[in-house]
């Protein structure tokens, strides 16, 4: 049976805005206070969607969350009219305004783990959502991402949804920004990375300028939660000392492609072992690891983190060899352009690479992986996906169409006070549903 890894784009919401909520996210932080380009963030990343589908690839669209989210400021003691209410955050919490206007569910990589179909005892594709409980401003995501996942992926022969894990430290989950698959064909087993910041109950030590994300015990759920093999498992912690400086997340130091892992040298803590595990558990299922390895002497985790060189995305082509999808700023820096060409002309799996300007969501943090998640299916499955939400001619269209209508092309934190762009973002995601056949999703559609 044939194997796909479809990619699930975050369409940018209309308050897409540069707030510097995410600490330990260095772009996140460098831009704060800048006005943005709403209009022009979700054509970027429009645009990456579309042209991915038209080089034949399997590619999806995951619809924005509702911002501001006025039922949490409900629930912390604003009250009245919708339009009283953003008055009175405005005036008295504008930072927490802002932290629940934020458009960070673009980001999908953090919106679940994902587990296929040839890993699970079941036979099912299984989805987390991801309960991001570091940051107050992605910690209200959980919801409304498990209601799209089960609007797009309905069909229970085929797929198992389960709720985001409590919401606290032990089970500090980021979803599969920290998560790695690899092996051979997308449709028969492999083995599931897990990479963690750090381990609540013993373990070794934590970074110490920056949070760790992700913990060791929330990964260990999601594995029994997916019915995932152990010997098919792996838990790798990420080295405390990269997440100090500025790798909040394992896809910013890190990305992998059915046997193919390109890492930092820096990314792992205890990388030999780990990957010599690695190695074994990929033998078990016919699979041979091709670790791509750059050391720091040729890209420093400072560039690696400010050009987002493994925050991209590699992809299989009908050929069997291997795209690499990097963001503009990658481009602009000699060094790591420069490496990047020597690994196309090296002879190994990876012979392209693929540019895109995503200024928008680069300037907040996120770069074309963050931007995605990874769902692996076999043809059986991916029927069963809702087809509203497949990328082609005529939804790139309407979309764009949507956003031209919807969109404004200049934002600032005191426009989120504005009730006509809580209105404009209601009437926009009403459209959107039915533009992508999901129903109601949003709460205020209930």
């Amino acid at each position: 049976m044939l194997g796909y890894e479809v990619n699930f784009d975050g369409l940018v919401g209309l308050t897409h805005h540069y707030a510097g909520l995410s600490f330990g996210n260095e772009a996140s932080t460098l831009h704060s206070n800048s006005v943005s380009n709403p209009k022009l963030a979700a054509k970027q990343g429009l645009l990456k969607m579309k042209a991915l589908a038209d080089l034949g690839f399997q590619q999806g669209v995951l619809p924005p969350q509702e911002r501001p989210h006025l039922p949490t400021l409900r629930k912390l003691g604003f009250s009245g009219s919708d339009e009283q209410i953003l008055v009175q955050a405005m005036r008295t919490a504008p930072r927490l305004l802002s932290a629940l206007s934020s458009a960070s569910s673009m980001w999908t990589a953090n919106a679940a783990t994902v587990s296929p179909s040839a890993d699970s005892r079941d036979g099912k594709v299984h989805f987390t959502a991801a309960n991001l409980n570091n940051k107050f401003h992605r910690a209200i995501e959980a919801e409304t991402t498990s209601a799209v996942l089960r609007a797009i992926f309905n069909d229970d022969r085929y797929f198992a949804h389960h709720d985001a894990l409590p919401s606290v430290a032990l089970f500090g989950d980021e979803g599969a920004a920290n998560h790695n698959r690899l092996g051979k064909d997308y449709a028969k087993p492999g083995v599931q990375l897990f990479v963690y910041g750090k381990q609540e109950f013993g373990g070794e030590s934590g970074p110490v300028r920056y949070p760790a994300r992700q913990t060791r015990e929330a990964s260990e759920a999601i594995a029994r939660l997916h019915q995932l093999n152990e010997p098919q498992t792996l838990f790798l912690q990420q080295n405390p000392a990269v997440i100090d400086q500025g790798v909040f997340h394992n896809d910013v130091i890190a990305v992998s492609n059915q046997q193919v892992l390109f890492y930092h040298q820096q990314a792992f803590l205890h990388a030999q072992q780990g990957l010599e595990q690695l190695r074994r558990k990929m033998a078990s299922v016919e699979a041979e690891l091709v670790a791509i390895e750059v050391p720091t002497s040729r890209v420093s985790v400072a560039d690696a983190v400010g050009t987002y060189l493994f925050n991209s995305q590699i992809l299989t082509k009908q050929n069997g060899k291997m795209m690499i999808i990097v963001p503009e700023e990658s481009r602009q820096h000699a060094a790591v352009w420069h490496y990047l060409n020597e690994i196309v002309t090296s002879g190994g799996p990876i012979d392209e690479i693929k540019v895109f300007t995503l200024r928008e969501s680069m300037r907040n943090g996120g770069g074309p992986a963050c931007l995605r998640l990874r769902v692996a299916m076999n043809e059986a499955e991916l029927q069963a996906v809702n087809p509203g939400v497949m990328m082609d001619d005529c939804l790139f269209s309407r979309l764009n169409e949507w956003v031209d209508h919807y969109y404004r092309d200049r934002l600032t934190a005191s426009d989120l006070a504005d009730p006509l762009l809580l209105l404009e973002g209601r009437e926009a995601l009403d459209t959107l549903t039915s533009i992508l056949g999901l129903g109601s999703i949003y709460a205020f559609q209930q």
